[in-house]
């Protein structure tokens, strides 16, 4: 078995082994992974973190043996706080890195970091303050940053800045955690999912105090919820038919 991290700021994780293929994640500095497969040109991974799987591309990362794999998985993950840090590289060269990147790794791959950084479990009060560093950003399927991020990815990077596991699609994360079954049970920082015609969940968001819900949906938006779902006050209409709400911590 081979294992590898991220070196870069972001790399695209692809459904397919070529550049045209669909956006299914990102990986972003610091996450380390198996090499399940591989060819000439593409890595076949599972990321450690939630044992999501992909292609990337094999000039986008480094290897790394089981040794240092299991050491940083061992390790309390620590995490850049702010939008945008820098790393340091050989001879003071500067990249950066967003928000939620792993900067424990920095001495594995000889790099400075002298940003801010967060660790451990924190005070569910504090997932509202790091969705909040998200608003506005713009929707993009597959991504997981401040810079293009889809539903699901705000929600389990807003909770593993903080500490805290979930999965990667809206689908898996609600198999997680505890049903609660009224709107009025919840508090800020539980977590909405919503389906679609077919019954499937297909979008979830981070409920905030006063019946409002932080969510991807064109962009990263604050809009009201009720017992119906999403309800959008600049059309006057609900976008998301409510499924379940869940207690995740």
């Amino acid at each position: 078995m081979l294992y590898g991290i991220c070196n870069l700021s972001i790399i695209p994780l692809r459904k397919e082994p070529r550049d045209a293929s669909e956006l299914i994640s990102q990986v972003l500095y610091g996450e380390s992974f198996k090499i399940l497969e591989s060819n000439s040109k593409w890595s076949f991974i599972e990321l450690a973190f939630d044992q999501y799987r992909g292609w990337i591309d094999n000039k986008q990362f480094q290897t790394i043996d089981l040794k240092v794999f299991e050491k940083l998985n061992a390790s309390q993950s620590q995490y850049s706080k702010n939008l945008v840090e820098y790393i340091e590289q050989d001879q003071l060269i500067l990249f950066p890195i967003v928000m939620g990147s792993n900067i424990g790794c920095c001495k594995v791959m000889k790099h400075g970091f002298e940003g801010v950084s967060i660790s451990g479990k924190q005070p569910k009060k504090s997932l509202i303050d790091t969705a909040l560093m998200y608003l506005n950003a713009p929707y993009l399927w597959g991504g997981k940053t401040p810079f293009g991020v889809d539903c699901s990815g705000l929600v389990q990077m807003v909770y593993k800045i903080n500490g805290y596991s979930l999965f990667r699609d809206a689908s898996q994360q609600a198999t997680q955690g505890e049903v609660l079954s009224f709107i009025e049970e919840s508090e800020a920082g539980d977590l909405a999912f919503f389906d679609n015609d077919e019954g499937n969940i297909v979008h979830v968001g981070i409920l905030l105090n006063d019946n409002y819900i932080i969510h991807a949906h064109g962009k990263v938006r604050i809009d009201r919820i009720d017992h119906l779902g999403i309800f959008n006050q600049e059309t006057g209409k609900h976008t998301h038919p409510l499924r379940v709400i869940k207690k995740m911590i």
